[in-house]
């Protein structure tokens, strides 16, 4: 793998693409694998979302390797709502320059808050990238954090 990670935003006709990609992610844990089998469904990448430009993709090479999801909330903040990255990128810094590109993003939008509703195993990631732990709330496939960082 080359160590230039490039990003970009996502072109809507990469949607399946990125779906799949979100899909081998979410498999490598066993927690939600059953889940995810019998509900493949859950795995969709609105394209309004690629339209939007709120779609970002990690690529080297001309290769993706990951993609993150920034959307706006109602209070003003941002969410992080999608952040995946293939297995074999991982711990190579794919998944920390998205995040830093979701961070500068926002806050060039005038955003003070990003947010993340994390999967337990991901806490020390995303505290590495400066996000803090408010508390928990349930999803359809158990139990994830709420975090956030202030931008």
């Amino acid at each position: 793998m080359s160590s230039h990670i490039a990003l970009r935003v996502a072109r809507p006709d990469e949607r399946l693409a990125l779906e799949e990609l979100q899909r081998r992610a979410s498999l490598v844990w066993e927690d939600y694998r059953e889940a995810l089998l019998a509900h493949p469904e859950a795995i969709e990448l609105p394209p309004a979302q690629l339209e939007a430009g709120q779609v970002t993709v990690a690529e080297t090479d001309g290769r993706v390797l990951g993609f993150s999801v920034v959307l706006p909330r109602e209070d003003g903040a941002a969410e992080l709502d999608g952040l995946f990255v293939e297995p074999e990128g991982w711990g190579k810094g794919v998944g920390r320059g998205l995040v830093a590109d979701a961070a500068a993003r926002a806050r060039a939008a005038g955003v003070r808050v990003l947010h993340v509703i994390a999967n337990p195993r991901a806490e020390g990631f995303y505290a590495r990238c400066g996000f803090e732990r408010i508390g928990e709330t349930p999803t359809r496939f158990g139990p994830a954090l709420l975090m956030r960082m202030t931008l």
